[in-house]
Protein backbone atom coordinates (compact mmCIF):
# COMPACT_ATOMS: atom_id res chain seq x y z
CA UNK A 1 0.00 0.00 0.00
CA UNK A 2 1.63 2.87 -1.16
CA UNK A 3 0.82 6.61 0.55
CA UNK A 4 0.05 10.11 -0.40
CA UNK A 5 2.52 12.36 -0.57
CA UNK A 6 2.16 14.45 2.80
CA UNK A 7 2.66 18.25 2.37
CA UNK A 8 6.21 20.13 3.13
CA UNK A 9 6.71 21.46 6.46
CA UNK A 10 6.76 25.79 6.82
CA UNK A 11 10.71 25.18 7.22
CA UNK A 12 11.15 23.44 3.94
CA UNK A 13 8.88 25.90 1.98
CA UNK A 14 11.79 28.09 0.84
CA UNK A 15 13.66 25.52 -0.97
CA UNK A 16 11.20 24.72 -3.32
CA UNK A 17 11.22 26.35 -6.79
CA UNK A 18 8.11 27.43 -7.93
CA UNK A 19 7.56 26.08 -11.82
CA UNK A 20 6.62 28.48 -14.97
CA UNK A 21 3.29 27.16 -15.32
CA UNK A 22 2.42 27.68 -11.05
CA UNK A 23 3.83 31.21 -11.67
CA UNK A 24 1.55 32.17 -14.46
CA UNK A 25 -1.62 31.31 -12.96
CA UNK A 26 -0.52 32.56 -9.46
CA UNK A 27 -0.03 35.83 -10.91
CA UNK A 28 -3.24 35.64 -13.42
CA UNK A 29 -5.20 35.53 -10.44
CA UNK A 30 -3.57 38.19 -8.51
CA UNK A 31 -3.58 40.23 -11.85
CA UNK A 32 -6.82 39.85 -13.89
CA UNK A 33 -9.14 37.65 -12.08
CA UNK A 34 -9.24 39.81 -8.89
CA UNK A 35 -10.45 42.18 -10.53
CA UNK A 36 -10.25 45.08 -7.64
CA UNK A 37 -6.56 44.22 -8.34
CA UNK A 38 -6.79 45.36 -11.79
CA UNK A 39 -8.96 48.31 -10.82
CA UNK A 40 -5.90 49.19 -8.37
CA UNK A 41 -3.26 48.49 -11.30
CA UNK A 42 -1.68 46.31 -9.21
CA UNK A 43 1.61 44.11 -10.75
CA UNK A 44 3.60 40.92 -9.36
CA UNK A 45 7.05 41.92 -9.73
CA UNK A 46 8.31 38.72 -7.89
CA UNK A 47 7.55 35.48 -6.68
CA UNK A 48 9.27 33.13 -4.05
CA UNK A 49 7.71 30.45 -2.01
CA UNK A 50 7.67 32.94 0.97
CA UNK A 51 8.53 36.75 -0.51
CA UNK A 52 6.12 38.41 -3.28
CA UNK A 53 6.45 41.71 -4.27
CA UNK A 54 4.23 43.91 -6.29
CA UNK A 55 4.39 47.79 -7.84
CA UNK A 56 1.62 50.21 -7.95
CA UNK A 57 1.69 53.47 -10.40
CA UNK A 58 0.37 56.54 -8.54
CA UNK A 59 -2.81 57.92 -11.07
CA UNK A 60 -4.90 60.78 -9.85
CA UNK A 61 -7.62 58.09 -9.53
CA UNK A 62 -5.69 56.80 -6.42
CA UNK A 63 -5.22 60.00 -4.62
CA UNK A 64 -6.52 60.68 -1.03
CA UNK A 65 -5.43 63.71 -0.63
CA UNK A 66 -5.37 66.73 -3.32
CA UNK A 67 -3.91 69.14 -1.93
CA UNK A 68 -0.65 67.26 -1.20
CA UNK A 69 -1.32 64.44 -3.95
CA UNK A 70 -0.38 61.45 -2.37
CA UNK A 71 -1.83 57.96 -2.41
CA UNK A 72 -4.81 57.19 -0.38
CA UNK A 73 -4.69 55.62 2.76
CA UNK A 74 -7.43 52.62 1.45
CA UNK A 75 -5.03 51.68 -1.39
CA UNK A 76 -2.14 51.33 0.24
CA UNK A 77 -3.66 49.03 3.01
CA UNK A 78 -5.89 46.98 -0.36
CA UNK A 79 -2.22 46.68 -1.51
CA UNK A 80 -0.34 45.32 1.36
CA UNK A 81 -3.21 42.96 1.85
CA UNK A 82 -3.46 41.64 -1.33
CA UNK A 83 0.51 41.29 -1.87
CA UNK A 84 0.07 39.19 1.48
CA UNK A 85 -2.08 37.17 0.27
CA UNK A 86 -0.02 36.63 -2.70
CA UNK A 87 2.87 35.50 -0.58
CA UNK A 88 0.55 32.96 0.96
CA UNK A 89 -1.04 32.12 -1.96
CA UNK A 90 2.63 31.06 -3.27
CA UNK A 91 3.53 29.29 -0.17
CA UNK A 92 0.28 27.06 -0.33
CA UNK A 93 1.73 26.32 -4.08
CA UNK A 94 5.26 25.34 -2.56
CA UNK A 95 3.65 23.06 0.74
CA UNK A 96 1.25 21.07 -2.26
CA UNK A 97 4.54 21.02 -4.60
CA UNK A 98 3.64 17.39 -4.68
CA UNK A 99 0.48 18.09 -6.82
CA UNK A 100 -0.64 19.33 -10.12
CA UNK A 101 -0.88 23.05 -11.00
CA UNK A 102 -4.88 22.74 -11.10
CA UNK A 103 -5.05 21.19 -8.27
CA UNK A 104 -2.77 23.58 -5.89
CA UNK A 105 -4.62 26.63 -7.62
CA UNK A 106 -8.22 25.14 -5.50
CA UNK A 107 -6.41 24.99 -2.20
CA UNK A 108 -6.44 29.37 -2.68
CA UNK A 109 -10.72 29.30 -2.81
CA UNK A 110 -10.81 28.97 0.68
CA UNK A 111 -8.01 31.88 1.08
CA UNK A 112 -9.80 35.26 3.06
CA UNK A 113 -7.77 37.65 5.23
CA UNK A 114 -9.53 37.65 9.17
CA UNK A 115 -7.06 40.62 10.91
CA UNK A 116 -5.16 43.20 8.46
CA UNK A 117 -3.15 46.13 10.56
CA UNK A 118 -1.48 48.98 9.04
CA UNK A 119 1.14 51.33 10.56
CA UNK A 120 1.39 54.79 8.19
CA UNK A 121 4.50 55.59 8.73
CA UNK A 122 5.39 58.23 5.50
CA UNK A 123 3.05 60.38 3.46
CA UNK A 124 2.49 58.41 0.26
CA UNK A 125 3.70 60.75 -2.55
CA UNK A 126 5.46 59.74 -5.97
CA UNK A 127 4.76 58.31 -8.93
CA UNK A 128 5.32 54.30 -8.67
CA UNK A 129 4.95 52.51 -5.09
CA UNK A 130 6.59 49.03 -4.37
CA UNK A 131 5.01 46.19 -1.59
CA UNK A 132 6.90 43.50 -0.62
CA UNK A 133 4.94 40.92 1.64
CA UNK A 134 7.01 38.05 3.95
CA UNK A 135 4.77 34.33 5.66
CA UNK A 136 5.93 34.82 8.54
CA UNK A 137 3.68 31.35 9.37
CA UNK A 138 1.58 28.83 6.71
CA UNK A 139 -0.23 26.62 9.76
CA UNK A 140 -2.76 24.11 8.76
CA UNK A 141 -5.36 27.21 8.74
CA UNK A 142 -4.05 30.13 9.48
CA UNK A 143 -1.01 31.99 7.91
CA UNK A 144 0.77 35.05 8.95
CA UNK A 145 2.28 37.87 6.83
CA UNK A 146 4.86 41.11 7.13
CA UNK A 147 4.25 43.70 4.29
CA UNK A 148 6.10 46.85 3.59
CA UNK A 149 4.20 49.41 1.31
CA UNK A 150 7.34 51.39 -0.46
CA UNK A 151 8.10 54.66 -2.27
CA UNK A 152 9.95 53.57 -5.50
CA UNK A 153 13.36 54.41 -3.79
CA UNK A 154 12.88 51.94 -1.50
CA UNK A 155 12.19 54.28 1.99
CA UNK A 156 9.35 52.28 3.80
CA UNK A 157 6.17 54.41 3.97
CA UNK A 158 4.08 51.97 5.78
CA UNK A 159 4.45 48.84 7.17
CA UNK A 160 1.16 45.89 7.51
CA UNK A 161 0.80 42.45 9.38
CA UNK A 162 -1.85 40.12 8.36
CA UNK A 163 -3.78 36.68 9.23
CA UNK A 164 -5.17 34.72 6.47
CA UNK A 165 -7.54 31.36 6.99
CA UNK A 166 -6.29 29.34 4.70
CA UNK A 167 -8.87 26.40 5.28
Amino acid sequence: MTTAPRSLPFDQLSQVILEEEFLRASVEIFEEKITFNKLLGLRATRCTPLVSEAMLEMRPELIGHYGHNRIHGGVISASLDTVGGLAVMNAIGARYAHEPVEQRLQHFSRLGTIDLRVDYLHPGIGTRFRMRAEVLRLGARLASTRMEFLSEEGKVLSLGTASYIVS
